[in-house]
C-alpha cells in the first residue's frame, strides 16, 4: 500500500513544484531539477500513463489553480461544483503530460531520450496549444526567464528553451544515475554558458528616441464592471484619471476600460477622441463593439485622437478601421462551446459578454500619434506564432490590454506579466500592458520589467519608452529552427535503433 501511495504520490509532488518556477515565485532551478526527477522516474515506471498524468495533475492543478477564482466568485454556482470543474480542467491538461510519458516510454529505448525527448514533448505541447482553441499556459520554457537559459529566447523563443530543458533534464536522468557525468556535465554547462553570453547580446538596438506613454489603472471591481448604474462613474473615473496626462505621446487604457457598448457610448468616445486630438495626444482603449443588425459582439482595441504626429484632427468614425478585433476568445468566458446546450446550465456559462465573434487571425497595426502598434487582447499575448503574425517592419510597439480582475490575488495575473516579458525577449520589441487592477507595466525589448503600477491601486503609469531598431532570429524564423533540429534528433533515435534491432 505505501509503495503505491508512493509510485503515485512521487510524480503528483515533482509536478506540483513547478509552480515555484514561475512567477511571482520565480525559482527557476527548480523546473530543471524536478523534470529531471519525473524523467528518472519514468525511465523505470511500467505504467506510463499514470505516471505523466500525475505529474500533470500536479502540474496543472497548483499551476493554474487561479482559474477557480474567477469559477467560485463570479461563476455562481456552489463551491463543491466549482472545485470539480477545476479538477476537471486539471485532469484535461495533465493527458498532455500523460501522453509525453506514454510515448516516450514505449517507443523510444532510454539511452537515447537526450535525442528523442524534444520532439515528443514539443508535439504534445503543440496539441495543448491548438485542440479546443489551445490553452498553453504553464509551458516550462516561461520559468526560465531569469535563468541564463534566457538567452536563447531572442534566437529560438520560449519553444526552443522548452526544447532546450527537455534536452537538459534527459541527459541528466539517463546519464547521472549511471553515474556517467560527462554527457550530462557537457550539455548543462554548454547549454547556461551559451545562454549567458547570448543574454549579453543586444539584437534590437536602442535608437534614442523615446516615447512618453501614460497606463491608466482603473482599478474597478470586477463584480461593479458590467452594472449599468456604474457605466457613467467609471468612464467619468478614467477620464479624471487622464486629465493630467494629455502632455503624453500615448494614452492607454486597459481591456474593455470603457464598459458602455460601443455604439451607445458614441457621444463619450468622440468627446474624448477631441480632446486627445487637440492636445496632440494618441489614446488606446478597450471596448466590447455590437452590431446592432447582425446582433454580434466584438472585443476590441480602438485608437482615439492624433492619427499622425502633431494631428489635431479627430479621425473617430464608429466602425473606423483604426481598431483591433480579438482573435483567440477565451472558452466559457468569451465564446460558450456547444452554446445551445449548455448555457443555460449554471450561470458561469452565461456570464457578461460571453458569446463574442472573432477578429481575423492577422489584422493591420493600430496608428496612433504616428506609433505603430501590434495587437494583444488578454490572454492572446501566450500565442507567440498569432502575435508574430501581426508584427511589420513598421511595428514599433507591442500593446495588450487585460482585465485580471477575474483571478483576484491570485498567482495568474504575475504569470500573464511573465509571459508577457517573454513576448518582449522573444521579439526584441518593448511591450506596454495596461490592466483593470494590475499588473500594469512597461516592459523593454530585453524582457525586463522598466516600470509597472502594483495590484489593486487606482494609477497611472508615465513614463520614457525607448524605441528600438533591429530584429531577432525567433521574430524572423519562428519555430522553425527548433522543429528541424528536434525532428533531426528523434530521425536519429530511430536510425540507431533500428540498427541495434
Amino acid at each position: 500500500m505505501l509503495n503505491t501511495i508512493k509510485k503515485w504520490a512521487s510524480p503528483f509532488v515533482l509536478g506540483l513544484s513547478l509552480t515555484l518556477a514561475y512567477a511571482p515565485f520565480s525559482l527557476w532551478f527548480i523546473l530543471p531539477i524536478s523534470l529531471s526527477l519525473f524523467l528518472y522516474l519514468l525511465k523505470s515506471s511500467d505504467t506510463p500513463f499514470k505516471t505523466g498524468f500525475m505529474f500533470g495533475l500536479g502540474w496543472f492543478g497548483a499551476g493554474v489553480s487561479w482559474v477557480h477564482v474567477s469559477i467560485a466568485d463570479f461563476g455562481g454556482i456552489p463551491l463543491i461544483a466549482s472545485v470539480l470543474m477545476m479538477a476537471a480542467l486539471a485532469g484535461y491538461l495533465a493527458l498532455y503530460p500523460a501522453l509525453f510519458s506514454y510515448f516516450s516510454k514505449n517507443y523510444i529505448h532510454t539511452k537515447y531520450w537526450p535525442l528523442a525527448m524534444p520532439v515528443v514533448w514539443l508535439t504534445t505541447e503543440w496539441l495543448r496549444g491548438a485542440l479546443f482553441t489551445g490553452f498553453p499556459w504553464l509551458s516550462i520554457g516561461y520559468s526560465q526567464l531569469n535563468s541564463p537559459l534566457s538567452g536563447w529566447m531572442p534566437i529560438i523563443g520560449e519553444t526552443g528553451v522548452s526544447a532546450i530543458l527537455l534536452l537538459l533534464c534527459a541527459s541528466c536522468a539517463v546519464f547521472l544515475p549511471r553515474k556517467q557525468w560527462l554527457a550530462p556535465v557537457i550539455v548543462v554547462v554548454s547549454l547556461f554558458v551559451s545562454g549567458v553570453v547570448l543574454n549579453q547580446y543586444q539584437w534590437a538596438k536602442q535608437t534614442g528616441d523615446t516615447i512618453n506613454v501614460s497606463l491608466v489603472q482603473g482599478n474597478i471591481a470586477q463584480e461593479m464592471r458590467w452594472v449599468p448604474e456604474q457605466e457613467q462613474p467609471t468612464m467619468v473615473k478614467y477620464w479624471d484619471m487622464t486629465n493630467e496626462h494629455w502632455d503624453s505621446d500615448l494614452v492607454i487604457w486597459p481591456e474593455a476600460a470603457i464598459p458602455k457598448l460601443e455604439p451607445f457610448a458614441q457621444a463619450y468616445i468622440n468627446r474624448l477622441d477631441e480632446k486627445a486630438s487637440s492636445t496632440r495626444t494618441g489614446l488606446i482603449t478597450g471596448i466590447v463593439d455590437y452590431n446592432l443588425e447582425t446582433k454580434e459582439a466584438f472585443n476590441s482595441m480602438i485608437a482615439l485622437g492624433s492619427k499622425a504626429v502633431g494631428d489635431t484632427e479627430p479621425h473617430y468614425r464608429y466602425q473606423h478601421s483604426n481598431r483591433y478585433i480579438k482573435n483567440h476568445l477565451v472558452p466559457l468566458g468569451e465564446f460558450v462551446p456547444f452554446e445551445q446546450l449548455i448555457r443555460d446550465l449554471a450561470p458561469i456559462f452565461n456570464l457578461p459578454m460571453s458569446s463574442f465573434t472573432r477578429g481575423d487571425y492577422q489584422q493591420a497595426n493600430l496608428v496612433s500619434n504616428g506609433i505603430n502598434i501590434a495587437s494583444a487582447l488578454c490572454y492572446e499575448i501566450i500565442f507567440p506564432r498569432q502575435l508574430n503574425a501581426n508584427l511589420t517592419e513598421e511595428t514599433q510597439f507591442i500593446v495588450t490590454l487585460s482585465n485580471d480582475a477575474w483571478f483576484g490575488r491570485s498567482h495568474g495575473p504575475a504569470q500573464h506579466l511573465q509571459i508577457a516579458q517573454v513576448r518582449a525577449k522573444e521579439f526584441g520589441l518593448p511591450v506596454l500592458r495596461a490592466t483593470n487592477n494590475g499588473y500594469t507595466a512597461i516592459v523593454d525589448a530585453q524582457g525586463n520589467i522598466q516600470s509597472q503600477i502594483p495590484q489593486f491601486e487606482a494609477a497611472v503609469l508615465t513614463d520614457n519608452v525607448t524605441l528600438v531598431q533591429g530584429t531577432t532570429p525567433y521574430r524572423y524564423f519562428g519555430d522553425f529552427w527548433t522543429w528541424l533540429i528536434a525532428i533531426f534528433g528523434i530521425a536519429l533515435t530511430l536510425i540507431f535503433q533500428r540498427k541495434e534491432r
